[in-house]
């Protein structure tokens, strides 16, 4: 079985990404594209030719041979037409965040369950093995007891002002944005939940937050971080423990930042391994099609992302103490 993915919205980042990462995956079909934009859809189709491109989302919905939906559209839309493309019998891979607060998950689980189709937030970091490895070392104890997670995602999007990340109104923001990263990456590694968030300083530009650092209390580790759409791009995050640190120099944007790396370092010596040929976005398509193919479990299921946007719920609370 070939799982036919269509594609809602002819975004910049599904052009780029997604859309060819449907295209090269095993066990996919780029099939079909909503957009009422034709010079838009041949960016697409100068890559799959024989796409059926439709004037309107409803359209793509309401196409029986469309399987999955990839939706990347602006923040605020994706629980809308999550729950649209749910009844409609597809399942549904929606770009991150797939929601805007923590409460709005009730309706996106119910209605998966009640469809019995794959519902997930396009998270793309678990798939990719840098994070497998990471967490095999950290949980296996490799650098010992486990004391304090540092991590930093950053970039410039200052001058970009029509982008949506920098507009309250489409869901913009450096947490909704990046806050996933850096907080979902932490808990799919280590395998635990945040007890509270003790400091958070906001800054924000345009009623949307543009830059947070932050300190939190896991069960066995403090973890402190950053966000911000006003810094030079930088993203790392390192894993100290009492008998070593792991760190992981490209973590979030792999291979496109940087060669995606896991360093580990303890009195013993100094480790790396590369991954520079991995695509994690065709290795998220690759799980989700054989998931939607097979029934066997996603990595990434809405309870897990649900678990994210918890933190980041706590962190806007934490701003006010």
């Amino acid at each position: 079985m070939t799982v036919r993915w269509g594609v809602l919205g002819a975004a910049k980042f599904a052009q780029q990404h997604m859309a060819r990462a449907i295209h090269a995956a095993e066990g996919a079909n780029f099939y079909a594209l909503a957009t009422s934009d034709a010079d838009k859809a041949k960016a697409f189709q100068a890559f799959q030719p024989n796409l059926v491109v439709h004037d309107s989302y409803e359209a793509l919905l309401a196409d029986p041979k469309v399987d999955a939906v990839y939706i990347p559209l602006p923040n605020h839309l994706h629980v809308e037409w999550t729950l649209k493309a749910l009844a409609a019998g597809k399942h549904v891979l929606c770009e991150k965040p797939i929601a805007m607060n923590e409460a709005e998950f009730d309706a996106l689980i119910a209605a998966r369950d009640k469809s019995g189709k794959l519902a997930a937030e396009a998270y793309m970091i678990v798939h990719h093995p840098q994070f497998q490895r990471a967490r095999q070392l950290v949980q296996g104890g490799a650098i010992g007891e486990l004391m304090l997670v540092d991590t930093v995602f950053s970039y410039n999007n200052a001058a970009d002002t029509d982008n949506i990340r920098n507009r309250p109104e489409t869901g913009g923001g450096a947490l909704p944005d990046i806050g996933v990263y850096i907080f979902g990456s932490t808990r799919f590694v280590t395998g635990e939940e945040p007890t509270d968030v003790t400091h958070a300083k906001i800054v924000r530009e345009n009623d949307v937050d543009v830059f947070t650092q932050l300190s939190a209390t896991f069960p066995s580790f403090a973890y402190q971080g950053v966000v911000s759409m006003r810094m030079a791009a930088r993203q790392y995050l390192t894993f100290h423990g009492t008998k070593g640190h792991v760190t992981l120099n490209a973590p979030f944007n792999a291979n496109v930042y940087d060669i995606a790396t896991v360093t580990v370092e303890t009195a013993e010596g100094r480790k790396t391994e590369r991954f520079p040929t991995v695509n994690q976005y065709v290795l998220q398509v690759e799980a989700f099609s054989r998931s939607v193919e097979t029934g066997a479990a996603y990595p990434c299921p809405l309870e897990f992302s649900r678990g994210t946007q918890r933190m980041i719920d706590m962190t806007f609370k934490a701003e006010h103490g």
